[in-house]
């Protein structure tokens, strides 16, 4: 029987719906290829010149020493002063020479927040927290520069927010 040395072999539905689903997966990840250069910067190649020109004077520093309102609650207050020449360093850090809970009555100064005496899980330390040692980590030192991006926020007060037990 002649037929019996033949066999012709044809695709079963699952076969066949694998190689569609190749054939698609090609023509798609194509189709993206030719998108994405147009869409994503380009990450090789040559780089545009960098222009150069007169730099932005710095804007100087808000020094008097006014504790200034926070915008938000837990907001880390700014540095009222300046602190130009402040070594700030695994070995020392000046900020605390003035605001250590043990130096705040003889210079004047808020004492650090008892959170600065804290471990993640909330255990009391002895000393600042090594996490929190490196103080301009959070706060910054105040300057009389114009924001880089308008601001449109407003605080609940003024959106009529009563506070509790008001009404």
């Amino acid at each position: 029987m002649r037929g019996q040395d033949y066999t012709r072999r044809r695709l079963r539905r699952p076969e066949w719906m694998v190689v569609v689903a190749g054939l698609l997966l090609f023509v798609t990840t194509t189709a993206i290829a030719q998108v994405i250069p147009t869409v994503m910067p380009q990450l090789v190649g040559r780089s545009p010149a960098m222009e150069t020109g007169p730099a932005a004077p710095l804007p100087k520093w808000i020094t008097d020493d006014v504790r200034k309102e926070r915008n938000y609650p837990d907001q880390p207050p700014v540095i009222p002063h300046s602190i130009e020449g402040y070594q700030l360093s695994v070995n020392t850090n000046r900020c605390l020479s003035c605001h250590r809970r043990e130096f705040t009555q003889e210079s004047g100064a808020p004492m650090i927040s008892v959170t600065h005496y804290m471990t993640r899980e909330g255990q009391m330390l002895a000393d600042v927290s090594p996490r929190r040692y490196f103080c301009t980590a959070c706060h910054v030192p105040q300057a009389d520069a114009k924001p880089l991006v308008g601001n449109t926020f407003k605080d609940m007060s003024e959106l009529g927010a009563k506070p509790a037990g008001s009404e």
